[in-house]
């Protein structure tokens, strides 16, 4: 079997201009290499992201003398990063640092074996699923810390089958024009959204719905703890009780056609979680879903305890998977088993500062999700993974 040989690291900057890591592992001649990217609107519970300058130093002087010699065993590799580092949260090596390496890893066992990457993931990951293409929750329109707060919303998307990848674009192309239109200069967001200052939380789903075909729905990442202070929710000056902001959710899905929304509360307001849970089961949704998709994200910011929590209490239905949240794809893996034993739906996401690499879409497929954030296509970074997908789409 083959083995590392060596290991080198580097800083790069993301989407966003911000330094980041990116990591190439050798095995002999061939190499493979990962870069890690990093969220702005990021969970208290996730992986320590730091310094990239750090973090190089902890590739060289402490991971890469532990698996230098080892042979290409992306488990056995990351039970090694493990054990250097035991705390919860990477707090030691940093969770951009044991990802970077994690990615790169895997994505060597892949070339080695000659396997297009998803398969490789889903041979490995012993999730028992078949690879499937995922639904894209494409970004169209961006709020939130993403975006200065002009919508209150972190990000409103269309959702369609990879098939209709050329669809959505001329949709986002002609949203794009009417954003125009309606309010002069276009704004974007760190995702590559358009980014109005919008009078109402209504407006953006009227344009939307108003360009959408009869295949496309639309899913909301409200982000919730970002507007969140002192017990309220502050919503275009206003305060909300999360009762209250739980009425204002029935409301739009009963008017356009939502059927996912994300993070609707504070990453800690479990009750309210819980509560929407039960209540949505009663909305009569406008999409025609037989149920609301509550997706966690920084209530569980892929680590599998929590989803297990979550699931115990039924604060959620879906589940957003980001392995920078986590640190390894060990326990990325642990985290998808986890939720889809609870009978929950899998959505692999970016993040909102990206590199140029497209591990995320390989993810999604291999482990079988049934959707994937990749934000707007109008931002190169983006982009690539969208690509990525359409060349799997003919892999498949």
């Amino acid at each position: 079997m083959s083995k590392i040989t060596s290991i080198k690291a580097k800083e790069i900057l993301d989407s966003r201009g911000k330094p980041t890591i990116e990591v190439e592992v050798f095995s002999d001649d061939i190499s493979a290499v990962a870069s890690v990217p990093s969220g702005k609107s990021a969970g208290s519970r996730e992986a320590k992201v730091i310094d990239v300058k750090q973090a190089i130093k902890n590739i060289e002087e402490i991971i890469a003398p532990a698996i230098v010699g080892m042979e290409i065993n992306p488990f056995e590799i990351d039970k090694i990063i493990l054990d250097l580092d035991k705390t919860e949260d990477k707090s030691v090596l940093g969770g951009n640092t044991t990802l970077g390496v994690s990615l790169a890893v895997t994505r060597l066992g892949a070339k080695l074996e000659n396997k297009p990457l998803w398969k490789y993931i889903n041979e490995i990951s012993k999730l028992d699923v078949s690879p499937s293409l995922p639904k894209l929750f494409m970004n169209v329109i961006n709020g939130g810390v993403h975006a200065d707060f002009r919508i209150p919303f972190q990000e409103s998307m269309i959702v369609v089958e990879v098939k209709s990848y050329d669809k959505a674009v001329v949709f986002l192309n002609r949203l794009g024009e009417l954003v125009k239109e309606k309010y002069g200069e276009v704004k974007i967001g760190d995702e590559g959204g358009f980014s109005p200052e919008t009078k109402n939380l209504e407006e953006p789903f009227e344009m939307i719905s108003s360009l959408m075909d009869s295949d496309m729905k639309i899913a909301i990442d409200v982000a919730g703890s970002e507007f969140y202070k002192d017990g309220v929710y502050k919503i275009f000056g206003k305060e909300y009780s999360s009762e209250q902001l739980e009425q204002i959710y029935k409301n739009l899905t009963e008017k356009f056609p939502i059927f996912s929304i994300e993070d609707p509360f504070q990453e800690s307001d479990f009750s309210a979680f819980s509560n929407m849970m039960k209540n949505s089961k009663d909305w009569i949704l406008k999409s025609n879903d037989d149920e609301l998709l509550i997706v966690g994200d920084d209530l569980t910011t892929t680590n599998a305890k929590q989803i297990l929590d979550s699931a115990r209490n039924r604060r959620a239905n879906a589940v957003i998977i980001k392995p920078n949240q986590i640190g390894t794809l060990t326990e990325v893996y642990n985290a998808i088993k986890i939720a889809r034993g609870a009978g929950w739906k899998i959505i692999c996401s970016h993040r909102s500062g990206e590199t140029m690499d497209d591990f995320i879409s390989d993810l999604a497929v291999g482990v079988g999700a049934y959707g994937i954030k990749a934000g707007s296509p109008r931002q190169k970074e983006r982009l690539v993974k969208y690509e990525r997908l359409q060349q799997i789409l003919k892999e498949l």
